[in-house]
Formats: structure tokens, C-alpha cells, sequence
């Protein structure tokens, strides 16, 4: 019999309710996701993250069959699926409504510039999905083409999502890209943004591969989308 491992899905509640805590979801939103050796540990549907217990947790196979656990996983889960079919070194995938990245999908404010230099070096770009219903398979078939080159990817008006080694690298790649989105905001409040000189995000790319923070395919991106502004 397939058992949830404990260990693990302590670590799944505790990031729930770090997203919970720092508002980076509410009531019943996002769902979050762990890689158990060739199973994925998932939240289910409809229970509230910040209350989240770890006997609450679903275990599926590949396929998205459930093979432990009573609740049903996230309606999210096509998603999750298609992150770790095309990214097998992925160890975990979150999924949240940071407000204020949200916010910037919902008024065409792009992040995909290179303007700071700890998400050009960490990241990469972080560009936005073209909107598709939530729960659908066009939720996977939105994210499809970006997922091997980047790690953070806005969802359009409709949050968030991080591909992490583990479950707290995730969360932290998402408080990147909420704290990115709170200071390219800013910024813009306050005269002109000025991207960072080619030559310097050549520098940190480079720099964030030989280091092994970005996605293996980092060294030759696909065009991130940017929105009109």
C-alpha cells in the first residue's frame, strides 16, 4: 500500500500557510504541489490553505489517478501535471494570486523586463500566460511553451505560478515575484523605469546558470510575452 510520506507533507502545510500568512493567496485559492519519488503529493479541492492539515494532502500518480488520501486534488492539478511531464528535475510547483502580480497581469503591466538585477540572475524574465479558463486543459496548454525556460510565470488575471527544487524553493522564487511586482510598481510611480544594460543581463544570466539558479534550459529562452502597457 502507498503510503503519503509525513515528512513531506509537513513541509506541503507549512509553505500553505507561509502563502496564507503572507497574503500571497486567500480563502480557498491556489494549490501547491510536491514531487514523492514518482508520485505528486497536491493539495485538495476547496479547503482553505492556511488551515490546511497534513492529513488532508492527495497523492497521485502521473496521470493525476489518485492513489492516497480521501479528498480530491486541486482543480488546478492538469497544470501541476504539466509542469513535471516537461520539467523532471522539478521537485515541487506553486500556484498562488499574489495581489499585486496579479494586479500588474490584469493592467498589462509587463515583468518580463530585465530591470532588476536579483530576478535577472535568479529568474530570468518572468513572463505572462495568456488567460485561460481556470480548472481546464487550456490552463496547461497555456503555460506549455514557457515552462522549460522559466521558473515564474505570471498567469494572466489569474495569479501566479513557481517551479522550485523542493517545496521552499517555490515559495521563495513566489515572494520574488511578488516583491518584483511591488517595486516595478513603485518605481513606476515614480518616473521612468530603465531596463539594465544588455551586456549586464548577459553577465547575470550567465552568472545564474553557472550557479544552477535558473531552469536548465535558461541559456536559450523562448521571447517572453510582454503585455501592452
Amino acid at each position: 500500500m502507498i503510503e503519503i510520506d509525513k515528512n513531506l507533507a509537513q513541509q506541503l502545510v507549512a509553505v500553505c500557510r507561509a502563502l496564507y500568512e503572507r497574503q500571497l493567496l486567500a480563502a480557498l485559492d491556489g494549490n501547491v504541489s510536491a514531487k514523492q519519488d514518482n508520485y505528486i503529493l497536491t493539495t485538495p479541492s476547496g479547503v482553505s490553505k492556511g488551515f490546511l492539515q497534513s492529513e488532508d494532502l492527495v497523492l497521485v500518480e502521473p496521470a493525476g489517478q489518485v492513489v492516497a488520501g480521501t479528498g480530491r486534488p486541486t482543480s488546478e492539478l492538469l497544470l501541476h501535471l504539466e509542469i513535471y511531464r516537461q520539467r523532471p528535475e522539478a521537485g515541487a510547483v506553486i500556484h498562488a494570486h499574489p495581489p499585486v502580480a496579479t494586479a500588474c497581469t490584469i493592467a498589462g503591466l509587463s515583468l518580463a523586463e530585465p530591470i532588476l538585477p536579483e530576478v535577472v540572475l535568479t529568474l530570468g524574465a518572468i513572463p505572462t500566460a495568456p488567460y485561460a479558463t481556470t480548472g481546464t486543459p487550456a490552463m496547461a496548454a497555456a503555460i506549455r511553451d514557457l515552462v522549460p525556460f522559466y521558473d515564474a510565470i505570471l498567469l494572466e488575471q489569474h495569479g501566479a505560478l513557481t517551479v522550485g527544487r523542493d517545496l521552499w524553493d517555490a515559495y521563495y522564487k513566489m515572494e520574488k515575484v511578488e516583491h518584483a511586482a511591488w517595486t516595478v510598481w513603485l518605481a513606476r510611480q515614480l518616473g521612468q523605469v530603465r531596463p539594465l544594460p544588455p551586456a549586464e543581463v548577459a553577465k547575470l544570466t550567465a552568472l545564474g546558470i553557472e550557479k544552477g539558479y535558473r531552469a536548465p534550459a535558461a541559456a536559450h529562452p523562448r521571447p517572453a510575452r510582454l503585455p501592452q502597457d
